[in-house]
C-alpha cells in the first residue's frame, strides 16, 4: 500500500478502525507471564489466528502482526537475537495468511525501553540500524504498512521515521504512550513531538496504551489542533489492578469504553482502536457505535 492509498482509505472511510489488545488477550488464551510475546506467539499459530481472525470478523480495518518486541536489542534482552529475521518475517508472513484480503496488515514496532544519549544507552546509529533491520524484514514480508507504537520519547520516534524513510515507502503510523497531560515518559510533550513526527512524514500520529479512554479527551483535542495528519487514539480499557497472581484486570467494560472511543472520535481522532485489556468484543462493539 502507498501513502497515498493509505489516505485515499481513510477519507473515503471517515474513520479507521484498529484491532485491540494482542498480549493481553493472549495471556487469556494460555501465554504465560515473563515470557517473550513474540516468541510465544511464534509457538502458537493456531492461538494467534483465531485472535486475529476474530478482530477481522469485528471489523478491524488493520490488524498488527505480533511483532511488537522483535527488533533485535529487545529480542537480545531475551536472549532471542539470532532469531530476529526469522520471528519478524514468519509472524508476519502468518498475518497476511490469516486476515489479509479481509483487513490491512500492520507491521508492528515499539521502544526498545531505553533512552537515547545522553540519557541513555542509546546511540542514534545504533538505533537506526535497529529499526531498519526490522522494517526491511516486516516490509519484505508482505506488510501493508508499519506502526511504531507505545513510544516513549521524539528522540526514538525521529529515529523510526529516518529508518523507514530508508528502507521503504510503506505508510508509518507513530503513537505515543503519554500522561494525562500529554507529558512523555521520556521527557517532552506529545504534541510537539507529533508536530515533528509531521514535518518528518509519518502519516499519522497519536496516542497508544497510556492512560484511559476516559483522560485523554484534552490530548486528541490537543493533537488535532496541533497537526493535519490523521490523529490515532488506541488505548487501554481503563487503568488496570493487579491480582495476586500477577495478572493485570482493566477497569472499563466494552460499553464504557465504545462511548469513551465515540467522544475521542468527536475531539478529532481518525484512526482509533484498542489497547491492553480490550477484545474483539470490544472492538465489534466500537465498529458498530461507528
Amino acid at each position: 500500500m502507498t501513502r497515498e492509498e493509505f489516505r485515499k482509505r481513510l477519507d473515503e472511510k471517515g474513520v479507521l478502525l484498529l484491532d485491540g489488545g494482542t498480549g493481553s488477550v493472549l495471556r487469556t488464551m494460555g501465554m504465560p507471564a515473563g515470557v517473550s510475546t513474540e516468541l510465544w506467539a511464534y509457538e502458537h499459530p493456531e492461538e494467534v489466528a483465531a485472535l486475529q481472525r476474530r478482530y477481522a470478523d469485528a471489523g478491524a480495518d488493520i490488524i498488527y502482526a505480533p511483532t511488537f518486541g522483535a527488533n533485535r536489542i529487545s529480542l537480545e534482552n531475551m536472549g532471542l537475537g539470532d532469531r530476529t529475521e526469522e520471528l519478524n518475517r514468519t509472524l508476519m508472513r502468518r498475518t497476511v495468511e490469516n486476515v489479509g484480503g479481509r483487513a490491512l496488515v500492520a507491521g508492528d514496532m515499539s521502544t526498545t525501553g531505553k533512552p537515547m544519549e545522553p540519557y541513555g544507552p542509546m546511540t542514534y546509529d545504533g538505533l537506526l540500524e535497529n529499526y531498519r533491520e526490522q522494517i526491511r524484514l516486516l516490509a519484505e514480508a508482505g506488510a501493508d504498512l508499519l506502526v511504531a507504537e507505545t513510544l516513549m520519547s521524539a528522540d526514538e520516534a525521529s529515529v523510526i521515521c529516518d529508518a523507514a524513510r530508508e528502507v521503504c515507502e510503506l505508510p508509518l503510523i507513530i503513537s505515543f504512550t503519554c500522561e494525562g497531560d500529554g507529558n512523555l515518559y521520556f521527557g517532552g510533550n506529545i504534541f510537539e513531538a507529533a508536530a515533528m513526527m509531521e514535518a518528518m512524514g509519518a502519516d499519522a500520529v497519536g496516542v497508544n496504551c497510556s492512560v484511559g479512554p476516559d483522560q485523554l479527551q484534552a490530548v486528541v483535542r490537543g493533537l488535532s489542533e496541533t497537526v493535519s495528519i490523521p490523529v490515532v487514539a488506541k488505548p487501554n480499557a481503563g487503568m488496570p489492578s493487579i491480582t495476586e497472581t500477577g495478572d493485570a484486570v482493566y477497569s472499563m467494560g466494552e460499553e464504557e469504553f465504545t462511548e469513551n472511543l465515540r467522544l475521542l472520535r468527536e475531539c478529532g481522532a481518525g484512526v482509533l482502536g484498542g489497547c491492553c485489556g480490550t477484545t474483539p468484543e470490544y472492538i465489534r462493539r466500537v465498529r458498530r457505535a461507528l
